[in-house]
């Protein structure tokens, strides 16, 4: 992972939703915070999966009128310290693999406690976050392009990226397509895949992914971002 730089006041925060801690979205991460240390910023990534949390729990306790959690999530577990963190954050980066044409049950268990805080039912409908966070979404999957589209999943996920707009003004998504899944194709039953043609993807493609993931951080990681 890379280390802490120059610039102090600048901290990125990686959170991978993947239960694999060294695969597609932790190398895609692991590069957008590279990328934010090249900035100046101090990073840091967080695996969901060590985690015990749940989410939202609909207490409302966040929308109390004058109540001492008003804005933030009054669930106390091992997810707190973490949204604790994120207050302080310059720039927050979210993966996820797809599963089922969605993002894990923990990225969204994750993005519950985060964003609905900061979602205010008043009218008009300001948010309750005092501070920006440049936010980015980096997303892996196993299915093509068009295969994504055609079954809707753009849809669904940018979804994720208004919402965090929403509260924190300022978010952007990387897809990752055809993601290569198995160390060894021939020990899995997964004979729909060319173990050929994902390798020479994995080759080819996903190395230009990773220069994505690095601008991207770099990019979030900028003042003038």
């Amino acid at each position: 992972m890379p280390q802490t730089t120059r610039e102090p006041g600048v901290k990125a925060i990686a959170i991978n939703g993947s239960p694999r801690k060294k695969w597609n979205t932790a190398v895609l991460l692991n590069k957008a915070l590279e990328g934010a240390c090249a900035g100046g910023a101090e990073v840091e990534i967080v695996h969901l999966y060590e985690l015990d949390f749940k989410g939202c729990r609909s207490c409302f306790a966040c929308k109390a009128r004058g109540g001492p959690s008003y804005g933030k999530c009054s669930v106390d577990d091992g997810l707190t310290p973490i949204l604790r963190k994120i207050e302080g954050a310059t720039v927050l980066l979210v993966g996820s693999p797809i599963y089922f044409g969605s993002v894990t049950g923990e990225v969204r268990s994750f993005l519950e406690r985060l964003l609905f805080p900061h979602v205010s039912y008043g009218s008009p409908s300001p948010t309750p976050a005092s501070r920006q966070i440049r936010s980015g979404l980096i997303y892996t999957m196993n299915v093509k392009e068009d295969q994504a589209r055609v079954n809707g999943y753009f849809q669904h996920l940018e979804n994720n990226e208004r919402v965090l707009k929403r509260c924190f003004g300022h978010a952007e998504t990387l897809y990752s397509f055809d993601t290569y899944q198995f160390d060894d194709y021939a020990k899995v039953v997964a004979d729909r895949f060319d173990p050929m043609l994902k390798a020479k993807r994995r080759q080819e493609v996903f190395p230009v992914d990773c220069q994505k993931s690095f601008e991207l951080g770099s990019r979030l990681a900028r003042e003038d971002a």
